[in-house]
């Protein structure tokens, strides 16, 4: 009887046991078959400490555009319309970023307009960061229309831009500043000179009670210049001037941005949070944009296809080293600082760019863009990881 028990018993167990591997094979089964590489609706607050948003891929996304077309925003300008003027495929609008350890959220128009309910943001910088802007325009356009209040504040539409969205006492605004520091027209001989040691008045004088300053400058740095400091000259890049010492265009770039951020720090009033925005190369190939170099790719870059050039990491690395420093300031005052960390992610997009279709700002024709981004497109990514860094901030 006793043998007949303990068989009983070991019979029990050995079912009991069977169970439960059978059930956590289930499991876990269905686990990782409805796990999506596509971002979920939100971030649990105790991976937003140890994820790293922008380490990750570009994975094939076939329900894009999941946001917005050229017919349902009429806030798109003719530069980056790349669907009114033509482009005959979509698959550069069908393709999301995808965290290696993590999931990046979808952008939700309604949590940004409460997040910034009451508040203002500004983009400073070039013609990419207004980009970036006119994209979150197209974002939040399926929930709030903003009304445009430039010219209220600026004769000069095409460069300085703000837009109040009335629900939910928002503005929204752009500051043209290609060097961020003060800057002279450009010369007979195309030089322009730059003030590396003092901010451009036309962002330092109006951004001091701005909630959110998004910051991003680039491509303005290849063009010929003339550095000054104290009001001194001290040196040029690609001048052609014997008697003028030459001097790194990545001296001038980390200039540029300690004096920015010295600014920000500076400013007596400024309680806002910056962000950096990082370096976004162009995708020019078969000459420069001048001498007939176009963008004419349909897919993303593969990991192995094409690297960054050294001159572009370069650029990545004087920002970030001027942004990590200024944090280590802010953190002592109370002051905010946030990086965008996009150069490697962009620079995989060669597909984003109008190169052809497109028109000029200035003339209406059609112009080989390989610097700004179409939209919809890839640089609608940006603004999710606007949004994830807004939404860390916020309690839980």
């Amino acid at each position: 009887m006793e043998n007949s028990l303990n068989k009983t018993v070991s019979i029990n167990i050995f079912i009991l046991t069977l169970s439960l591997i059978l059930i956590s094979s289930i499991t876990l089964s269905f686990l990782k078959s409805s796990r999506s590489p596509l971002p979920l609706p939100s971030i649990p607050r105790s991976l937003d400490k140890t994820c790293n948003v922008f380490q990750g891929k570009w994975v094939h996304y076939p329900q894009g555009p999941p946001y917005y077309s050229n017919e349902t925003c009429r806030l798109i300008i003719d530069q980056q319309n790349c669907i009114k003027f033509g482009r005959p495929d979509t698959e550069f609008m069908k393709w999301r970023w995808k965290p290696d350890d993590c999931e990046l959220p979808l952008f939700d128009a309604a949590h940004f307009l409460e997040i910034v309910r009451g508040k203002s943001m500004a983009f400073v910088g070039d013609s990419v960061g207004r980009n970036q802007m006119e994209s979150l325009l197209c974002l939040l356009a399926h929930e709030a229309y903003p009304e445009d209040i430039t010219q209220k504040n600026s004769a000069d539409k095409n460069y300085f831009q703000r837009w109040f969205y009335a629900d939910y006492n928002f503005t929204l605004a752009a500051f043209w500043s290609p060097f961020l520091v003060k800057s002279g027209a450009a010369d007979m001989n195309g030089l322009i000179s730059i003030y590396l040691d003092e901010a451009d008045e036309a962002w330092a004088n109006e951004v001091e009670k701005f909630d959110y300053v998004i910051v991003s400058v680039g491509q303005w740095f290849f063009r010929p210049l003339l550095f000054y400091e104290s009001s001194r000259l001290i040196g040029c890049h690609i001048c052609n001037q014997n008697n003028i010492t030459s001097i790194s265009k990545y001296y001038a770039y980390r200039m540029a941005f300690r004096t920015a951020f010295e600014t920000l720090l500076s400013l007596k009033n400024y309680t806002g949070t910056t962000i950096l925005r990082t370096f976004l190369a162009s995708h020019f190939e078969n000459g420069d944009w001048d001498k007939g170099g176009n963008c004419g790719r349909t897919k993303p870059f593969t990991s192995n296809e094409m690297k960054l050039q050294e001159f572009n990491r370069e650029f990545y690395s004087v920002q970030v080293e001027e942004v990590r420093k200024a944090e280590e300031k802010g953190k002592k005052i109370g002051l905010r600082f946030e990086v965008i960390n996009a150069t490697e992610i962009m620079w995989q997009r060669p597909d984003g760019h109008p190169n052809g279709y497109g028109r000029s700002m200035h003339t209406n024709a059609p112009v080989y863009d390989c610097v700004h981004w179409c939209l919809p497109g890839p640089i609608d990514t940006l603004n999710e990881f606007l949004l994830y860094l807004m939404k860390k901030e916020v309690p839980a």
